[in-house]
């Protein structure tokens, strides 16, 4: 099979073609890349390839197995602003045109909230600079800004698209379902339409592994275009047997993987188990399930190897340590409480009667007075309700607040400025000081600048019981993490979420950071992407989380395609992550279910369990 893999794609290759190399979870996509670039430089040692992949770690591994000096490897941000950083003129006319059109088109171009009029004049004696923070007064962009500036100038200026094709005979992307669709617009719309000179795009990934929303997910459209040529591979050099038999009927797009063995695997059992458990109980207590006899060889205080999982955070964040902010995150009363009020006077036609009212004063209005239900909240938090009163209430309106916003790739600029300050702590403190270096953009020219730089780490270190305000402003002075726009907005837009957060430890990040690092036994359904354990307990519950519903999974409910289709692939994500044992638990299955399980698992592998 890996032979007609390389073979398929090389018929691509000589004849000029992009390609898709299709793959299901533990097929060795990565292994297949590196096999393609020993075909490329066969062919010619002499081309240029530039291979880019979703993260710093994966594009380590690639330079790592890969030992070609002319081959270029990054992260998609690293490439595409080497691509332009160097044409600076039109990275300013780029930056205030997308500026510009932020402001009658919101999401589509770059924001900014600043004081000053950011135009070419203004900008004449800057120079752009791509950092990890955003500070548009100075020049300094972000990783979402490099992305939305790429794709604008290669659709403004087609001589950068000629330029990136004469550089580049191949350009080979790692895991592509996960790149976003402005960047698979700038090679496959943008680049074709410019000279007529070739180079060969070169793709790897699954689509039943796009678990992303704002992501690419597949490349159909291009494929029955004709502009992209698809290439599957059904090894599997991961799961047991037992678990590629449930993988394959979970699919429906033809791959039906196989397992392979690797050379010390001869002898070794392969089987493995894959089960389905469920309880009919009043009450379940997960807990309690896991002492069952099935789990007795497990060590789920091994969370390299024993993983569990949960599609939604709310029963993972007390567990891992960061329940305080999670539930500002995840149930704000009076944000509720003021969606309600604003409803209520909308059906009334009295919105008129708030403008420019604080909601202290709107609470005062007869109309809302009389529906005020939520008096056992303000008595148990009267500072808080205190703090909010002055603020106004069309402000506090526009607050939205959710689970995502803490956790994962859509989190707030806010959580964002206070993960980067614990990522820094955590690079010095397991000694990969270039990259804290890099990151922070400190500056160590002298023996004292080290010494100091020391002092302040071991000090930040020490401060894990003090408030979250205490360490934002102390990394701030000492330059290991800078106030810049997106945090300095954030507190300008959400004073309210603000001043909640800011008054509890800090201890809550360095928890959320260790659980979004995967240094917990926990994990949600979305985090484990890419990984893989001897062990994986999942637990399907929808959490109230409408996006998904195992139920419709299992029953396949007619007119809910979308919510089944984004179910499946997460469903398919979370069991390909077992290399041996699978265990998925459902609580008060119907009988419907309960066929589909036997199906999906067999009759022998159905587990019924009792509290």
């Amino acid at each position: 099979m890996a032979i007609e893999v390389i073979n398929e794609i090389k018929d691509q290759i000589e004849g000029g073609n992009n390609f898709l190399l299709s793959g299901g979870a533990g097929s060795g996509k990565t292994n297949t890349l590196m096999q393609v670039l020993d075909l490329i430089y066969d062919m010619n040692p002499k081309v240029n390839v530039a291979c880019i992949t979703f993260t710093n770690v994966a594009a380590d591994e690639i330079k790592h197995r890969a030992k070609y000096d002319k081959l270029e490897v990054s992260t998609i941000h690293d490439f595409l602003w080497k691509s332009i950083k160097n044409y600076q003129n039109d990275l300013k006319k780029s930056l205030v045109a997308l500026i510009e059109q932020e402001k009658t088109e919101e999401t589509t171009g770059i924001k900014y909230s600043g004081e000053i009029d950011i135009n070419e004049e203004y900008l004449c004696d800057k120079e752009i600079n791509y950092k990890d923070y955003k500070k548009i007064d100075d020049g300094i962009l972000s990783h979402d800004e490099v992305l939305k500036i790429s794709n604008y100038m290669f659709k403004t200026y087609p001589l950068l698209c000629d330029i990136l094709k004469d550089k580049y005979d191949y350009i080979l992307i790692d895991e592509y379902q996960d790149t976003e669709k402005q960047v698979i617009d700038i090679f496959l719309e943008y680049l074709p339409k410019s000279s007529n000179k070739k180079n060969v795009i070169g793709f790897f990934g699954d689509t039943m592994q796009s678990i992303y929303g704002n992501r690419i997910g597949d490349l159909q459209n291009y494929i029955m275009k004709g502009s992209v040529k698809e290439i599957t591979k059904d090894d599997n050099w991961r799961c047991s047997k037992t678990v590629i038999s449930l993988l394959n009927k979970i699919r429906t797009d033809g791959i039906q993987q196989e397992r392979k063995i690797k050379p010390d695997e001869v002898d070794k059992d392969l089987n493995g188990s894959a089960k389905f458990m469920y309880s009919n109980a009043d009450t379940i207590n997960i807990e309690d399930i896991k002492k069952h006899k099935i789990f007795e060889d497990w060590d789920f205080t091994d969370f390299a190897e024993t993983k569990e999982l949960y599609l939604t955070h709310n029963l993972i964040a007390d567990k891992a340590g960061f329940g305080d902010i999670f539930k500002i995150y995840n149930n704000d009363e009076i944000i509720k409480h003021v969606k309600k009020i604003k409803r209520k006077l909308k059906d009334e036609n009295c919105l008129a009667d708030i403008e420019d009212k604080t909601f202290g004063e709107v609470l005062d209005l007869k109309i809302v007075n009389q529906a005020n239900n939520f008096n056992k909240f303000i008595s148990e938090n009267s500072i808080l309700f205190e703090n909010a009163k002055p603020i106004l209430f069309e402000k506090l309106t526009r607050i939205y607040l959710d689970s995502d916003q803490l956790i994962g790739d859509n989190r707030d600029k806010f959580i964002t400025h206070l993960l980067k300050i614990q990522e820094r702590l955590h690079l010095y403190n397991s000694n990969q000081v270039n990259e804290f270096v890099k990151k922070a953009d400190y500056k160590i020219s002298s023996v004292d600048d080290k010494k100091k730089l020391k002092e302040c780490i071991e000090t930040l270190l020490s401060m894990k019981e003090q408030t979250i305000q205490e360490v934002i402003n102390f990394a701030d002075d000492k330059n290991i993490v800078k106030k810049d726009d997106d945090f300095n907005n954030f507190v300008k837009e959400n004073t309210y979420i603000y001043d909640r957060v800011k008054q509890l430890p800090f201890k809550e990040i360095i928890k959320l950071y260790n659980f979004e690092e995967d240094l917990t036994p926990y994990s949600t359904q979305h985090g484990i992407k890419g990984a893989e354990f001897d062990n994986v307990f999942v637990i399907l519950d929808n959490g109230k989380w409408n996006k998904y519903n195992f139920k419709y999974l299992f029953e396949e409910t007619s007119d809910k395609e979308s919510i089944i289709e984004r179910t499946k692939k997460m469903f398919y994500v979370c069991c390909s992550r077992t290399k041996n044992n699978l265990v998925v638990f459902y609580y008060k299955p119907s009988d419907i279910v309960l066929d589909m399980a036997r199906y999906w698992f067999k009759k022998d592998n159905l587990i019924g369990v009792n509290q």
